[in-house]
């Protein structure tokens, strides 16, 4: 088996690598920036960052049943220093999308890729769904980033082993960014994992070996010991999220093409195949092969573990990389050019009419397209919790005042919790609770509630801790009333997921 390990030695003067295309580049990194400031303007509160921002101001924590704890430390941190601005909220995940944009075209320096393909790997990785997701502060959009600094990491270390001169602080810098990563999502693990089977099957067999590499190993352990300390703590509570992300998983069809979709329609996708088998297959590029590889096992990975589509867009700079150096060496004739200019158009116009930068009332007229996802999406999924607010408000202050002084209000999902929590005080509510996911770690009611204004599908538990319950909305709201057992009794009882 050909392995990297068993290459020839290095010439004494190894090549050069290419001239970073800063211009272009950076014209890139810059409009994706200014498109997505435009965009993190609109519309409103996706209900995961609702719920961020309450996790990290009201319950900052070293850890959450369903994430780390950077993510809620940063919208805690932006709702600090600026309340309601969504700019400051989204801004980590502006930047991190501007990152990703400039790091993809360093992985094509890397490869061997001139002006045009860091150009073409730049501008590809601009019009994904890893930069789409950013629109929204939340693990899935920057993690990508961070996972994209270790793979620029190691294809540059890799890419010095092939010449001889490898730098083992490059390394040690991966692990930083792992730790980094490990404060987002527990999902980077995987991507290690894979690199180093890959590695020790197909070299660079030294990888394992390098004292660098477990160093920054240990700086990630350490980072996450106090994460690793609550779980323990709240017996492991992640382990439930797990169990929710497999029931939500769609079909190994759906989550293959999704996952494919979302590296960007067309330009995207033809990308990231031609630079998969370039990375498998090509000579030229064998030094890298372990790292395609390692992609092509975490993808399946993923699809055995019943995880979400989005998962995979930790893996578009790679290979989108890759195959951006094609282009390079591809004989471009002029009907070959205008074939591909037609698929740069058309891939740019899938690409802005999926970005929120549009006024609601424009983005709310944007037709239905089969395969694309419009800017009208964004306006429903961040449209709905101030009126769902508006709802239970109405609802809670139509009370009298002395039962609305004992009554606690309580969801069925944590959305409509974080909702309250957001937006409630604004009305004159009080704190929401809910057993549901990372609310039921938020505590229940005080022992003076004896009533329950409850929001949502009632837990069974309800009917037979209150002696009545009164229909207040159809199918949306139930008053219950004297409560004839301990809060630290039920709760337990009330927790779902």
């Amino acid at each position: 088996m050909f392995t990297v390990d068993a290459l020839p030695a290095p010439a004494a003067d190894p090549p050069r690598t290419p001239q970073f295309a800063g211009w272009p580049v950076g014209l890139v990194a810059a409009v994706t920036g200014a498109l997505m400031y435009l965009a993190s303007r609109n519309y409103g509160y996706f209900f995961d960052e609702a719920y961020f921002v309450v996790a990290g101001r009201d319950h900052l924590a070293w850890g959450y049943f369903d994430q780390p704890a950077l993510v809620p430390a940063l919208a805690a941190l932006a709702d600090h220093l600026a309340p309601g601005s969504l700019p400051v909220l989204r801004l980590p995940a502006t930047l991190a999308c501007v990152g990703g944009v400039v790091l993809t075209a360093l992985i094509a320096r890397e490869l061997g890729g001139g002006r045009r393909a860091q150009t073409a790997a730049a501008f590809a990785y601009a019009l994904s769904g890893a930069v789409r997701i950013g629109h929204w502060l939340a693990t899935y959009s920057l993690d990508p980033f961070f996972w994209t600094v270790i793979v620029w990491l190691l294809v540059r270390w890799t890419r010095q082993h092939r010449e001889g001169r490898p730098d083992d602080r490059l390394l040690l810098a991966a692990g930083a960014v792992t730790a980094l990563s490990l404060q987002t999502k527990f999902l980077v693990p995987a991507l290690w994992a894979a690199v180093l089977l890959a590695a020790v099957a197909l070299g660079p067999r030294t990888l394992p070996r390098r004292p660098l590499l477990w160093v920054g190993a240990l700086i990630a352990v350490v980072a996450t010991t106090p994460n690793l300390v609550w779980q323990v703590a709240n017996g492991w509570p992640y382990a439930r999220m797990t169990d929710v992300v497999a029931k939500e998983f769609a079909g190994t069809g759906r989550y293959l093409w999704e996952g494919l979709a979302g590296a960007g329609l067309l330009m995207g996708v033809l990308l990231v195949l031609c630079g998969l088998a370039r990375l498998v297959v090509s000579r030229e590029l064998a030094a890298f092969r372990y790292l395609g590889v390692a992609t092509i096992a975490i993808v399946v990975a993923f699809a055995l573990l019943d995880g979400r589509s989005y998962y995979l867009f930790s893996l578009y700079a790679l290979p989108i990389a890759a195959g951006a150096t094609a282009l390079e060496r591809f004989r471009w004739t002029t009907p070959r050019a205008l074939v591909a200019g037609a698929v740069v158009l058309l891939s740019l116009a899938v690409s802005v009419i999926s970005l929120p930068v549009f006024s609601r009332a424009v983005a709310e007229k944007l037709p239905d397209l089969p395969l694309v996802a419009t800017a009208k999406q964004y306006t429903v999924a961040e449209g709905q919790l101030e009126p769902l607010v508006d709802g239970i408000a109405a609802l809670y202050t139509a009370l009298p005042p002395e039962q609305r002084a004992r009554t606690a209000i309580m969801t069925d999902s944590y959305v409509f919790a974080a909702a309250v929590d957001l937006y409630g005080p604004a009305r004159d509510l009080p704190r929401a609770y809910s057993g549901h996911r990372g609310y039921f770690y938020f505590g229940h009611p005080d022992d003076h509630h004896d009533s329950v204004l409850f929001v949502g599908t009632p837990n069974p538990a309800l009917h037979t801790a209150f002696t009545a319950e009164i229909p207040l909305a159809p199918d949306f709201a139930t008053l219950y009333t004297g409560l004839h057992e301990p809060w630290d009794a039920l709760w337990p009882d009330l927790r779902t997921q």
